[in-house]
């Protein structure tokens, strides 16, 4: 699902986050598509690259070619490192990298469950986040807005995937504006 002003805020970033937990079902694929979409236009024009990225996964999971990398960053895990959290990942390919810039639209969380925005820097294939606002961060959320468009990668040119590390209430409704 390609960012779009949906009516509801986080709906489009919840339906991204159900896509990839499905990968987990056997001959299943996705192609990530935040940065190429338009979130003016819920049918994006660019369907080349699209077709590309699902072509890779298709090439290397169900013709053979093991050395392609197919796909970009999917969460694993993390780990709390006081007051940062470590974010580990599969499919850094030959590495990670944000284009433009710095990483953007990561944010943590503490037990009260107010996310806020996180710095953001790669340390080798983890990415590292902290936020003053946050002293005992207990959740990551990545690219959680319907209109999100982040700039993480691998250095293959492959987006990461949308992902939330809790398991908390999300309302659709009751967010004013999205960032």
């Amino acid at each position: 699902i390609a960012p779009y002003h949906y009516d509801e805020t986080r709906v489009g970033a919840m339906i991204r986050d159900a896509q990839r937990k499905s990968l987990k079902v056997k001959n299943t694929g996705m192609a990530v598509t935040l940065d190429i979409g338009n979130p003016e236009d819920i049918h994006p024009v660019n369907k080349v690259d699209v077709g590309k990225r699902l072509a890779l996964w298709a090439l290397a999971k169900d013709y053979g070619k093991a050395e392609l990398v197919y796909s970009g960053p999917l969460y694993k895990s993390i780990q709390v490192e006081k007051k940062k959290i470590r974010v580990y990942f599969e499919h850094v390919g030959s590495g990670l990298m944000a284009k433009d810039g710095d990483l953007t639209h990561f944010e943590i969380a503490g037990n009260d469950k107010i996310f806020y925005p996180a710095s953001a820097i790669i340390d080798g294939e983890t990415v590292v986040l902290e936020s003053d606002k946050v002293k005992k961060p207990v959740a990551v959320r990545f690219a959680f807005y319907n209109t999100d468009e982040p700039n993480f990668s691998n250095k293959e040119g492959l987006p990461a995937s949308t992902f939330r590390t809790d398991n908390w209430q999300i309302s659709t409704e009751d967010i004013e504006d999205e960032e």
